[in-house]
Order: C-alpha cells, then sequence, then structure tokens
C-alpha cells in the first residue's frame, strides 16, 4: 500500500515538475511574440507589416507641430551656382499702363539648373601593321598603357559608383547607360569594370584599415553575409567617427574578430555579444540594446517583471542622457544607489528579470565609459548605421557569388562609408583611383593619412 502511494507522489511531482517547466516555456515564448525593434534587439524590417505604423504611433509622443522644419530651423535650400548664362529680366508694364521704369537694381535671382546633353567621347585607335623595309618581318602597332581596357576612368568610376554606392544591380546599371548615355554594355563587361575598380581602390582599403586600426576608440558590430548557394559568410565592420573598415569573414567567433581588430588594443563600443564580452581593454556596452531589452520586459505579462523592466528602462535612459547632461555628485550616487539596488532585489530572481538584473550587475564597469573618456558614444549607433547599406545590399542581391565579389564588397563600402563620414564625394575618389590603376601611378591617399 505504501509502496502505491510513493508511486502515485513521485509521479504527481513529475507532472508538476513538467507542468512548471511547460507554463515557463509558454511565457517565453509569448514574450518572443510580442518582440520587435523596439523592445529587442530585432531589426527594423523584421517588424509585421500591420502593426508597425500603429506601435510608431503609440510610441510616438503627443505633439502639436506640423511635420518639417520648426521656426528657427536653419534651412539646407539649394546654392546659388556659378552661372553659364545670365539673363537680366525687366518690368515690362506698371498697372497705370506706363513702360518706363527706373532700374532699382536686382531684387532676386531666380536659378534653373538643367543637364547639357551628354555626348560619349568615343576614341578610335586605328591599330596599323607595317613591313620592315630592312628584314621585311611584319609588326603590329599597340595600345598605349591605360587605354588597353575599353572603358576609362570617368565611366569606370560612375558604373562603380551606381553599384557600389547607389546599390544598383548590374541590369539597373546597364538601362541607365542605354537610357541616359545611349551606351550599349552587356552584364558581363559591367562585371570586369567593377573587378578593375576592386582592385583600383584595394591601396585605399588597406590605407583605411591602417588608419582605422591605431585609432584609440572604435565600434564593431556584424551582419550576416551570404555567398553562392546561400552559404552563410558574416560581413564586419570596424569603425569610427572618421572611417569605416569592412570585412567578410565565414565565421561570426572570437578568430573573426581578431582578423577584422589585427593589433588594434583600443576602447570598444560594442553590443553584448559574447565575443566582444571579453574584451580585455576598456570597452562601453551599447546602452539602446540594453534599454530596449528592458522595454521588452516592461510589456511582461508578469506584473514584477514588467515593474522590474519599467524600472531598469528608466534608469538606463536617465544614464544615457547624462552624456548631454552631466549629474552632479549627488545626482551621481543617487543614481548609482538606485542602480544598485535594483539589481540586488532582482538578480537571485529565477525568471527573465533574474537573468537580466545579473546582466546588468557583470556589465557594471561597462555602463559608463563615455562619461569618463571624451568621444565615448554611449550607443553603438554608429556601427549599425554603417552596416545599414550593407544589410540593404543583401536583401537586394541575396550577397554575392565569389571570393572576389566578397573583396569588391569589402572595398567599395570601406570607401564609400568612410567618404560618407567625411562628407567627401566618393565619384572623385574612383576616378582618380581609375586614373592611377589604369596608367600605373600613385592614387591620392593623403586625404586618409590626414583624416
Amino acid at each position: 500500500m505504501a509502496k502505491g502511494i510513493d508511486q502515485n507522489s513521485s509521479l504527481v511531482m513529475m507532472l508538476l515538475t513538467l507542468i512548471l517547466a511547460l507554463l515557463k516555456k509558454i511565457q517565453d515564448l509569448e514574450a518572443k511574440l510580442g518582440k520587435n525593434s523596439s523592445n529587442s534587439s530585432r531589426p527594423p524590417s523584421s517588424d509585421s507589416p500591420y502593426t508597425r505604423d500603429k506601435d510608431r504611433q503609440k510610441n510616438k509622443p503627443k505633439t502639436e507641430k506640423k511635420p518639417g522644419g520648426q521656426p528657427g530651423h536653419q534651412g539646407h535650400g539649394p546654392k546659388l551656382l556659378p552661372p553659364t548664362e545670365q539673363k537680366d529680366l525687366h518690368p515690362q508694364e506698371c498697372t497705370c499702363g506706363c513702360t518706363d521704369f527706373e532700374d532699382l537694381g536686382v531684387f532676386y535671382t531666380h536659378q534653373e539648373v538643367e543637364l547639357p546633353k551628354i555626348d560619349l567621347l568615343v576614341y578610335h585607335f586605328l591599330l596599323h601593321q607595317g613591313r620592315c623595309k630592312h628584314c621585311g618581318k611584319i609588326f603590329k602597332a599597340k595600345i598605349s598603357n591605360g587605354h588597353t581596357t575599353g572603358y576609362g576612368p570617368k565611366i569606370s568610376a560612375l558604373i562603380a559608383l551606381l553599384s557600389g554606392d547607389h546599390g544598383d544591380s548590374r541590369r539597373t546599371v546597364q538601362r541607365f547607360c542605354r537610357q541616359f548615355l545611349l551606351l550599349d554594355i552587356s552584364i558581363g563587361t559591367i562585371q570586369k569594370v567593377l573587378n578593375r575598380v576592386s582592385k583600383a581602390i584595394n591601396p585605399h582599403y588597406e590605407e583605411i584599415k591602417a588608419f582605422v586600426q591605431v585609432q584609440e576608440i572604435n565600434h564593431v558590430d556584424e551582419t550576416p553575409w551570404y555567398q553562392k548557394h546561400g552559404v552563410l559568410h558574416w560581413l564586419w565592420v570596424l569603425c569610427n567617427k572618421k572611417a569605416a573598415f569592412f570585412k567578410i569573414h565565414t565565421n561570426r567567433n572570437a578568430e573573426a574578430f581578431k582578423a577584422l581588430i589585427g593589433r588594434w588594443a583600443g576602447i570598444l563600443v560594442s553590443d553584448n555579444y559574447a565575443v566582444y564580452s571579453k574584451w580585455v581593454n576598456l570597452r562601453q556596452t551599447c546602452l539602446a540594446h540594453l534599454i530596449r531589452t528592458a522595454k521588452g520586459l516592461s510589456k511582461n505579462d508578469d506584473p514584477e517583471i514588467a515593474k522590474f523592466g519599467i524600472w531598469a528602462a528608466k534608469e538606463l535612459k536617465l544614464l544615457v542622457h547624462m552624456a548631454h547632461a552631466p549629474p552632479t555628485n549627488g545626482q551621481w550616487c543617487a543614481f548609482y544607489a538606485r542602480l544598485c539596488r535594483l539589481i540586488a532585489l532582482n538578480r537571485d530572481r529565477e525568471d527573465q528579470a533574474g537573468t537580466y538584473a545579473r546582466t546588468l550587475e557583470k556589465l557594471l564597469g561597462n555602463l559608463w565609459i563615455f562619461l569618463e573618456v571624451a568621444g565615448v558614444d554611449a550607443t553603438n549607433n554608429l556601427a549599425e548605421r554603417m552596416l545599414r547599406a550593407a544589410v540593404l545590399w543583401r536583401k537586394r542581391s541575396f550577397g554575392t557569388e565569389s571570393d572576389s565579389g566578397d573583396r569588391w564588397v569589402e572595398r567599395i563600402l570601406t570607401v564609400t562609408q568612410t567618404c560618407r563620414l567625411q562628407n567627401k564625394l566618393t565619384y572623385p575618389v574612383l576616378v582618380d583611383a581609375m586614373n592611377a590603376y589604369l596608367f600605373g601611378k600613385e592614387p591620392d591617399l593623403k586625404w586618409i593619412k590626414e583624416l
């Protein structure tokens, strides 16, 4: 009899354990259902199209201001360009019927911009052959250095700009050349042009890499990248406020991170990915990631977890605000005491709040480096913005087809995004690179060295 009772008790305990485990799994799954880009690390593109606008309106603070520039905002309208032609317009007739006016000078300049007719410069090199009058041998002329490819530096740079900076597909570039330049060019030829530009900008790529890897502060991030047949690679970026260096690697691990940074050992700004968390030097953890996670907890069905999430998000937002409004000694002590109390009250919990509290405790030394070292940001937004162009490229093209395609992506992103950070035009850089490559000269790298 006692044996039967013991078996029933064991069965009940087993079932209770199973029920508790299933309830926790249901709770975790429900929490995942409510995740979006505002309360997790998911990208905005993953948000449901049916709730995206509703979520934005709900989270958007109410205001009575009209869209657009506000009173006092400095405009960024078109600037007057040097005129190629100028016409003086005078009043024709007064309302009283008089046509004789005293000239009081120009009161306004109306500018109209138009494109001229685009005429391609097409050179035909007529290669002659001749017979030597002395020995009778026949010799043929050769195309001079720099003209062997069939496409000059400027048009090569334009094709590279359209493909690598503007993100156009090969067929879109082909249509542009046909419609705008009246130039019929094959897809294969466009690819050959891009391969040449890739080789031409390799010196720029290496110079930017060397520059980034000696800076005091750098941001890092990574995103999936696919090669032929959907083989998963990873596109990494190491960047600062002056330059961005990109590298595609087969892995997302410490080996790939080491290949990206080389011997660099400065201050790292990153999310909390495990590889970055092992950084032995100073590291600023991205507070935006932590805030989004806290927002996710604040919407949990469990009121205690939700309360914890609200409190954590509030304190972390206040910490970010300190970058623009440095706290007094009293304000800092009060903030630090509240944060430590938040962690102490929740770190022993076995739910999501406990996990997050233990994460905060582990990261305490990495939360406010931006307040201690000038030039460090509180978030990793810079690296995420640098990767955005690459993510859009990946969504359009599904990645690359070969290792040479990977090298093209690395190099053109490094050049274009660095130019973007410097507010520098990319096209002249590409033209100079192609001139140097085709005519065997040294490219202009001084602008990189002087960053």
